[in-house]
This record gives C-alpha cells, structure tokens and sequence, in this order.
C-alpha cells in the first residue's frame, strides 16, 4: 500500500471516529504535523506510530495499512488475567496484522 493510500485510510478511520487531526495528536502523542505529513503521503507512518493511530480510532493496522493477519487461523488460550475470549483474539489478530505489515515493508522478524 502506498503511503498517499495509507494517508487515505486514517483519513476515513479519523471521520468514522469523529476526530480531527488535533485530537488525535493529542491521544496518539504524535504531532500535528507529523499526522499531516502521514496523512498526505509526504511520510511514511512508522509502525509504533500506526499502533497508535488504530488505537486511538479503532481501526485495525491492517485497515490503515492496507495488510492483513491470515483469513483463517486456529488459536487455544488461557487467560491468567480475566481477559475474555474474544479480547485474546483481538489482541491475536491486532499482532498478525504488525507481522503482516512489517513482512510487507521487507522488515524481518528478530528471533
């Protein structure tokens, strides 16, 4: 996905979260500019970046970033803290999608 597509897509995760550009500087901490600047293309948005901007709009990172966790997967879990089910598959599908963009982007995985 280009960087004018990624720009593209916070854009719509902004106006489907009833942000602007300022607020959500000040949720995701990252300048104002720096969101102008990702959001017209002129920057590539970096991935800790990306994690914040999902956070705070409640889009996935493979929406933003145009990459996807596999369409199917079989996982089992415990949870040791309460969470529920579907919060550990959230959070599953939420790493698959930063592995999928980072595979993307030519980003190896550290071992």
């Amino acid at each position: 996905m280009s960087t004018t597509q990624v720009g593209a897509a916070i854009t719509q995760a902004l106006r489907t979260a009833q942000l602007s550009q300022r607020e959500l500087a000040t949720r995701t901490g990252i300048s104002q500019p720096t969101l102008s600047r990702i959001i017209s293309g002129q920057r590539i948005a970096k991935v800790p970046e990306l994690v914040k901007i999902a956070e705070a709009t409640g889009y996935t990172i493979g929406q933003l970033a145009g990459t996807s966790a596999p369409s199917r997967m079989q996982c089992a879990a415990r949870a040791t803290n309460g969470a529920t089910m579907e919060e550990m598959k959230a959070q599953l599908l939420h790493f698959m999608e930063i592995d999928a963009y980072l595979d993307g982007q030519a980003i190896p995985a550290s071992r």
